[in-house]
């Protein structure tokens, strides 16, 4: 079962409070502290994430295990680990980015 997570929304300027991933070449705020759940994100050049998702953005679900969640799914990136309490992947669907959270 999903649960809604956060919405991912692409800008074109770091927008304030946004921390710089090296790893994806990416600009994130924390969606945590957005009321409506929002995550921006400004893409750097040569970014390895999908142009799905560095052009269109991304809704975010957390499921209970990632690896069932991805049987049958059109992966797209990852799974990737983030840290010992987070492990992602991206899925495509209905023409849309779906970004998979694993929380422990």
């Amino acid at each position: 079962m999903r649960t809604f997570n956060h919405v991912g929304i692409i800008t074109t300027e770091k927008k304030e409070g946004a921390v710089f991933n090296e790893g994806l070449s990416v600009w994130l705020t924390d969606y945590s502290k957005s009321p409506n759940k929002i995550e921006y994100l400004k893409f750097e050049a040569g970014s390895c994430m999908p142009p799905l998702v560095q052009e269109n953005g991304h809704i975010a679900y957390t499921v209970p295990c990632l690896e069932t969640a991805l049987k049958d799914a059109n992966v797209i990136f990852g799974p990737a680990v983030c840290d010992e309490h987070l492990t992602i992947a991206f899925i495509e669907e209905e023409g849309l980015a779906i970004e998979l959270m694993e929380i422990k």
